[in-house]
């Protein structure tokens, strides 16, 4: 049997329009194939619902905007998932207007867990062994 990937979870990503990132977080429910779930662009367009399916580690699925006209709304993603089903990349467009263009994602826990090793590691003075010995 195909052991399927599956993206169910929070993940981190950027797209990119005109050279300009933009980050946005989604969170994916994978059924099957079928794919659902919400987007959250940290720009103007703001929330998104999305739906598409993963087929192998093929990705694609349809970004509407809540906050627009149904007309303009929708973004077409297509993309390839990575062997170790931790990150994600491929191609936008506004149904071929805008031309094809980049975008990645990355599972949120992975991210979570080393800006945490980092920040814990900023945090801890180098002379720890030096402050113990101190007794009043």
């Amino acid at each position: 049997m195909d052991s399927m990937t599956n993206i169910t979870g929070t993940w981190l990503g950027t797209y990119w329009q005109m050279g300009k990132p933009t980050r946005f977080e989604v969170t994916f429910v994978q059924n099957g194939n079928a794919l659902c779930g919400n987007i959250l662009d940290d720009g103007y367009l703001g929330e998104a619902t999305l739906q598409g399916e993963v087929v192998g580690r093929n990705i694609s699925f349809v970004k509407s905007y809540i906050s627009i006209t149904k007309k303009r709304a929708s973004v077409n993603y297509n993309g390839t998932i990575s062997e170790d089903g931790n990150s994600m990349q491929g191609k936008w467009d506004f149904f071929e207007m805008l031309g094809f263009q980049n975008w990645e994602a990355h599972r949120n826990e992975e991210n979570l867990e080393d800006e945490l090793r980092k920040y814990i590691t900023v945090q801890l003075p180098n002379n720890v062994r030096e402050l113990e010995p101190i007794t009043i």
